[in-house]
């Protein structure tokens, strides 16, 4: 069963290439928002954006999903400033590309998990949700070692968003678990 949450709620989305490309704008605009929701750290600064990934990836699926969040990066990419502190080409050779380039799989790893009958287990939302976010770490924090040097990219890049982080996989968890509730009635 490959059923998202998306198509258990608008049944067209599925077939139709224009939901599809709507719900993809929609979402890179909500994870375009949530870059912009931040409480200052460095090197990295804290946002809303894993949440956003993993709601994206839970609710689109891991196809949409995962061309959603490229989209945003291509977006990014563009110049656009939907990323924390702007945008721009340049903006993948600094310290946060490891994070960002983990966002598609990150969704893509959320959306699986939690498609068709596996959305409706909360341990399987809740696994799903948990090992995208050990890929966020594992590639963010490889790409920032690079920076800053491994001791200060576990303490700067890791360390102190991991509290946080684990609240938003587990409300990305019930949210997953909500939604489905809602599109079995």
């Amino acid at each position: 069963m490959n059923a998202t949450l998306a198509a258990g709620l608008w049944p067209s989305v599925r077939a139709n290439w224009l939901y599809q490309l709507l719900l993809a704008i929609g979402g890179s605009a909500l994870l375009a928002i949530a870059a912009h929701v931040q409480v200052p750290f460095w090197p990295v600064p804290m946002t809303m954006q894993v949440l956003a990934v993993l709601v994206i990836g839970i609710g689109f699926g891991w196809e949409l999903g995962a061309a959603t969040v490229l989209l945003y990066l291509a977006e990014g990419a563009a110049g656009l400033p939907v990323f924390a502190k702007g945008g721009g080409i340049a903006y993948f050779a600094g310290p946060t590309t490891g994070y960002l380039l983990s966002y598609p799989i990150a969704a893509a790893v959320a959306g699986w998990a939690t498609q068709g009958g596996r959305g409706r287990s909360f341990v399987a939302a809740l696994v799903g949700c948990a090992v995208a976010l050990v890929i966020i770490y594992a590639l963010g924090f490889a790409w920032l070692s690079a920076f800053i040097g491994t001791q200060k990219a576990w303490l700067g890049g890791v360390a102190p968003f991991v509290a946080g982080d684990a609240v938003k996989v587990l409300i990305a968890a019930l949210v997953s678990q909500t939604a489905w509730r809602q599109v079995g009635r």
